[in-house]
């Protein structure tokens, strides 16, 4: 404990109170039995507490929220380092533009433009510094005299000349809306109206009424069918009418292999004209190909020789509006026409008879016979009221309807071996049915998908060739998935806003189809490349076909009323 106690003493001693014996004088060594009461000593230097140091801290003026009571001098220290005794109070005065400081002015922006208006127009404005509630003379700015005489009207303001008018116009005073009867309210009164007399009465009353009958006949009564034959004898001295393929034009057209290789179309070699109008779209007799059925705005049907002379054979008549659609049946003895008259005609391709017609009160956009032997009585139409609409031409009668599409019906094309139809709309998708199931099993419809106005299947069945308005030929697969085939995209013309028509060459090696120019595009199938263009119709070139047993014959049809074959 001594030795403890005397360590103890020699640290709190320094250097000089070891030579002086004074300061040494009062430390006796303890006897036995005593105690000695020390001071307690810190050794440890004296450091701040956390408060205190934050208290006389720099307090950054950044800052939204502080988490103590700075004190005064804290919060009106300078805001870096210490105070410069050599600042003047301009240059301390806080700054947040290059000329000194602008206060923020809560005013809404029709406040602001009402004002602006004002002193553009009449050279005066509100005073923004001034109370609002307390406008007088001096509460203005710019052309006081003005603003005197306006009595401080802004822009947006009516004067008082305006607005007496527009009371007297509009009635009186706002009490009074409810006696106002309205600009008519003078001719309520039987005797100032003038009435015609009984005659008058009768004869405006017998034209009413035959408009009526009149407009009621047009929409009702089919258009007259009558057909006009171009040719001298209607059969051959064999009994044989046109409609038997002939056997002396050098290919077989009974054969239906398709040509090996296929060739570019170079030049024209035909022009059938006939027609006064545009030619809306041409169809080849099935299998053979050795006529051509053309449809027309002039309301009118044209059956044209394909080979010989090449003459028209006959001239179809019973459509009061143009024809949109023509479709052959398999021999080819029958075809189906559409019109914008909202009938379906079916006629008799060797006699020009109508046989029957069909109606359902809207206008078709297309007509497919069911390609199936056993089905040849049935066919389909898609609608201008997005349905498809099926048919039994032995009964007259609609036998299914396909009630999917948001939009008028464009385009039916069979797939899969007559199994199932893609149908395409303006509703920009594609749906693929089953046959006579009113629920589409498949529906492809993209963002990026236009519509697509024109379809046509390959002659291996395999492709469907669909003309985008998006000036491109999109091919989608005809089997199962009905994918887009995203490698072949055909572009290079121009087809906005027309459904021009689509076709390969019998060989699959060219992809062929007019554009709004009038020109025949011809595509090389597998690398999508434009090979050729052929400045064909004056107007739109609305449809090209690949004859099935040519190599290099293609017809076009276009909206100058002419009907071309190129070779």
């Amino acid at each position: 404990m001594s030795a403890a106690i005397a360590s103890l003493v020699s640290y709190g001693s320094d250097s000089d109170s070891e030579n002086d014996p004074d300061a040494t004088a009062h430390l006796k060594p303890l006897q036995s039995g005593q105690t000695m009461s020390l001071a307690l000593l810190n050794s440890a230097p004296e450091v701040a507490v956390k408060e205190a140091v934050e208290t006389g801290t720099h307090l950054d003026p950044s800052l939204k929220e502080v988490t103590y009571n700075p004190t005064y001098e804290t919060m009106f220290a300078p805001e870096f380092g210490p105070m410069n005794p050599f600042k003047s109070q301009q240059m301390a005065a806080p700054r947040n533009m290059l000329s000194g400081y602008a206060e923020p002015a809560h005013l809404n922006d029709f406040m602001f433009e009402q004002e602006r208006r004002t002193f553009a127009t009449y050279g005066y404005a509100l005073d923004p510094s001034v109370d609002t509630h307390q406008v007088c003379t001096s509460s203005y700015i710019g052309a006081v005299d003005e603003a005197e005489k306006n009595k401080g009207l802004t822009v947006f303001e009516s004067g008082p000349k305006k607005s007496e008018k527009r009371k007297k116009v509009k009635g009186g005073e706002a009490e009074e809306i409810d006696s106002f009867l309205g600009p008519w309210a003078k001719y309520a009164d039987e005797k100032d109206v003038a009435k015609p007399s009984e005659d008058e009465q009768k004869e405006l009353d017998e034209i009413t009424a035959k408009r009526q009958k009149k407009g009621r006949n047009e929409e009702e009564a089919p258009a007259e069918e009558k057909t006009i034959l171009h040719v001298k004898e209607m059969y051959d001295y064999q009994g044989r009418s046109y409609l038997h393929v002939p056997q002396d034009v050098g290919i077989n057209l009974r054969s239906a292999d398709a040509p090996d290789k296929c060739y570019l179309p170079k030049k024209q070699i035909h022009v059938w004209s006939g027609h006064t109008k545009g030619v809306s779209g041409i169809r080849l007799f099935p299998s053979s190909g050795h006529l051509l059925l053309s449809s027309s705005m002039d309301c009118k049907i044209k059956l044209w020789e394909v080979y010989g002379e090449r003459r028209c054979v006959r001239t179809f008549i019973g459509h009061s509006k143009a024809v949109r659609d023509i479709c052959f049946n398999n021999t080819g003895t029958q075809f189906l026409s559409a019109a914008y008259d909202r009938y379906l005609k079916l006629w008799d391709s060797e006699t020009g008879q109508c046989i029957s017609r069909f109606t359902n009160r809207k206008v078709p956009y297309c007509v497919k016979f069911n390609p199936d032997e056993d089905k040849q009585n049935l066919f389909v139409a898609g609608m201008s009221d997005k349905k498809i609409v099926q048919w039994d031409i032995r009964t007259g009668e609609v036998v299914q309807e396909y009630d999917r599409h948001l939009g008028a019906v464009n385009t039916i094309t069979f797939v899969d071996e007559n199994r199932r139809f893609v149908s395409t709309s303006d509703d920009k998708s594609l749906r693929v049915w089953e046959w006579d199931i009113p629920v589409d099993f498949k529906y492809i419809a993209e963002p990026s998908m236009h519509s697509m106005p024109a379809v046509t299947l390959s002659p291996n069945g395999k492709w469907l060739a669909c003309q985008s308005m998006d000036n491109q030929i999109l091919i989608f697969g005809a089997q199962n998935r009905f994918r887009l085939n995203k490698k072949k995209v055909f572009k290079g013309h121009m087809v906005a806003g027309y459904a021009c028509q689509v076709d390969f060459s019998p060989d699959m090696s060219y992809v062929v189809s007019g554009d709004a120019d009038g020109k025949l595009n011809i595509w090389d199938w597998k690398t999508t490349k434009l090979y050729h263009r052929i400045k064909a119709h004056d107007k739109v070139c609305i449809s090209a076909l690949w004859h099935p047993h040519e190599t290099s014959k293609v017809i076009t049809c276009g909206w100058d009323g002419q009907i071309k074959l190129w070779d």
